[in-house]
Parts: structure tokens; C-alpha cells; sequence
């Protein structure tokens, strides 16, 4: 798989490795994740819905024999939401609104067989990019954690500047957009607990 966004793009050359030739491919599945060679999320977020479709299967045949809720929203946790969470942290921000309103009904269904209020996909995202941020900080040998630095400002974090759009829909930017709301609204509700006490 090559990718390449130039203008101009040429044709790469053959690779051969033992003597033998190297396809070309337009997709790849890596670690249970299809990427394609102009980095869309079309195609793993239409294999993640179909699996996570198959699995509202035997959900529904869960309420037939009348489990409680606590049991079905545990069955949801453990075959269905571990599908809608596999890299979600990594394709949800560069994914279109389209393709998380399907991601999303596939939890309204859920919802509708279990009679209760599941986490939404945002909020799946938010929780999984916190832990990944949170580590990210805690490693001080980890390259991205130069990012995690606020400005003199306190405000706001470093960011690195790109033309494009497509860095800004990347894992990285969301990570440190979700570590500094996060600590942004601590500061500010212990900051408003002491106006209070006071």
C-alpha cells in the first residue's frame, strides 16, 4: 500500500523482496483495523457495523429468554462495545459524521433491546482518549509527550502546524483536546468549589 497525497503523483516503483514482487494494494488490515491508501475510515467503520450488527443478533435472543438488564448491559459491555471501542481512538476523529450516525444507531438498537441509557459513541471516545492521554503523560520517554506541554499562557497546549486538515483529524491533537478539557474543567470546578466555601 503506498500512500502518497502529492499533487503530482507518480507511479512508485516495483518492489521485490527474495525475488518475488510486492503488490500493490488500495486497503490493508492491521491489527484488526482496515486502512486504506488515502487514510479514510469508511471501510473499517462498514466492517465494525456489520459485526457489531451480528452481535445485536443475539442480544435480542438474550431479552426473548428474559435476562435482566444488569446482565444484557453487561453482555453489551463485554461482545458489543469492545467492537465499537477496537481503535476508536485512532479513526474517530478522522471519521465523517455519516459514518458515526451509523456507528450510533447501531447503540440507539441496543438501547431500544435493553430498555436502558448506554454510553454514547463520543462519550466511548472521550473516556478511551483520556487513558491513552493520560499514559502518553506519564511516559516521559514517549515522543508525542511534548505535546501535553501547556503554553506560558496556561490556556492552551502546543500544537504543530500543518496546511491541512488531515493532521488536525489525527489521534494526537484529539488526545491533548481531551486532556486539557478534561483538566481544564477540574481546575475551574475546584476553582469554583472554593469561590463557594468561601
Amino acid at each position: 500500500m503506498v500512500v502518497d497525497f502529492r499533487r503530482n503523483r507518480v507511479p512508485p516503483s516495483p518492489i521485490t523482496l527474495c525475488d518475488s514482487p510486492v503488490t500493490i494494494v488500495d486497503s490493508f488490515r492491521f491489527l484488526g483495523s482496515i486502512i486504506t491508501q488515502d487514510l479514510k475510515w469508511e471501510l473499517n467503520i462498514s466492517s465494525i457495523t456489520k459485526k457489531a450488527q451480528q452481535r445485536l443478533f443475539f442480544l435480542r435472543q438474550l431479552k426473548k429468554f428474559n435476562l435482566p438488564k444488569t446482565m444484557m448491559v453487561h453482555f453489551y459491555t463485554a461482545i458489543m462495545e469492545s467492537i465499537l471501542c477496537s481503535s476508536i481512538s485512532v479513526w474517530y476523529a478522522a471519521a465523517t459524521a455519516k459514518d458515526k450516525g451509523r456507528l450510533q444507531r447501531v447503540i440507539r438498537s441496543a438501547e431500544r433491546v435493553i430498555g436502558c441509557h448506554l454510553p454514547s459513541l463520543q462519550d466511548l471516545f472521550t473516556s478511551r482518549s483520556l487513558k491513552r492521554a493520560k499514559k502518553i503523560v506519564a511516559d516521559p520517554s514517549h515522543p508525542g509527550q511534548k505535546l501535553f506541554v501547556p503554553l506560558p499562557s496556561g490556556r492552551r497546549l502546543r500544537s504543530i502546524r500543518t496546511k491541512t486538515s488531515r493532521h488536525t483529524n489525527s489521534s494526537s491533537p484529539s488526545y491533548c483536546t481531551c486532556h486539557f478539557n478534561c483538566n481544564f474543567s477540574l481546575v475551574t470546578l475546584s476553582s469554583l468549589v472554593t469561590f463557594i466555601t468561601f
